[in-house]
């Protein structure tokens, strides 16, 4: 079976972080152990928010018991999101360091959380760095939005040949596979929008009806989604189509809801059994 440790924020109303990753990838037959770097009453969008955000040492601690019950030769990936703090960061990559000590077949899916393109980047000026300098060389998989793509590589991917140059940019750097989300290139076909996927010298697009929707969390379903595929199949091709077929319906049926959180339970038979509605097309 395949297992995920995910590190990330939590929150007990609505679905960002763990609180929207976990029950999809074990909707999928994965297990996961979810570690939780904050404990908020909701998403911080909502501009006000109880609870408490985790010290990276209690965090830590949480890891080392896992530790200890000898379980990490069984973890397939370590799964980060949304890291609040340099802290934080050190603590997830001492983690993943632990992992493929016990287990060198594991790999780090980090999802570089930084901005997007209309918001810019809304992290502390600390993280970008952070994640380009030392989180990101330690990574086999990354999921950043073609925003977060230009941030990490210094360059700004609009094209497809452009975004496809970011990629081999941020492969040098040490990932080996890329999810590229919101790819919004000029030549598209108004009212769609598009996702990429690399891996080593092979490439896949996907495109897709651009909702009029903004729905935190749904980066983290994507980032969890394809990273449970990709573990599972290590097909692209299979792995990128049936992440964005579930996450379109989930956003679909969010947005057809009326309600600002995602219907992520709603939503569980799309990752279940996606309908590959859209088709995957080979751009390298």
């Amino acid at each position: 079976m395949t297992t995920i440790l995910s590190i990330q924020s939590h929150v007990a109303y609505g679905h960002v972080g763990n609180s929207a990753s976990v029950f999809p990838m074990q909707r999928l037959g994965v297990e996961v152990w979810p570690v939780h770097t904050v404990n908020f009453s909701n998403h911080t969008g909502y501009g006000a928010w109880r609870g408490p955000l985790m010290d990276p040492a209690d965090v830590a601690d949480v890891i080392t018991g896992i530790g200890e019950r000898e379980a990490f030769a069984e973890v397939d990936a370590v799964l980060s999101g949304y890291q609040g703090g340099e802290g934080i960061g050190a603590t997830i990559l001492e983690a993943v360091a632990a992992v493929k000590a016990a287990n060198p077949e594991a790999i780090y899916a980090c999802d570089p959380v930084m901005g997007n393109a209309k918001s810019g980047c809304f992290v502390h000026e600390s993280i970008p760095v952070l994640l380009r300098e030392q989180v990101v060389p330690q990574a086999d998989l990354i999921t950043p939005n073609q925003f977060e793509l230009g941030f990490l590589t210094g360059t700004e991917p609009e094209t497809l040949k452009e975004t496809l140059a970011s990629v081999d940019a941020a492969r040098a750097m040490g990932p080996s596979t890329i999810l590229v989300t919101s790819v919004l290139r000029p030549d598209r076909p108004e009212g769609t929008i598009e996702m990429l996927a690399c891996h080593e010298d092979e490439a896949w697009i996907v495109r897709t009806p651009h909702l009029p929707l903004k729905a935190n969390g749904s980066g983290d379903v994507t980032a969890a989604l394809f990273t449970s595929h990709w573990l599972r199949s290590r097909d692209l091709q299979q792995a990128l189509g049936a992440t964005v077929s579930a996450v379109f319906d989930l956003l679909q049926l969010t947005l057809d809801s009326g309600r600002r959180e995602l219907q992520l339970v709603q939503a569980q038979e799309a990752y279940a059994h996606p309908r590959m509605q859209f088709e995957v097309t080979r751009v390298r």
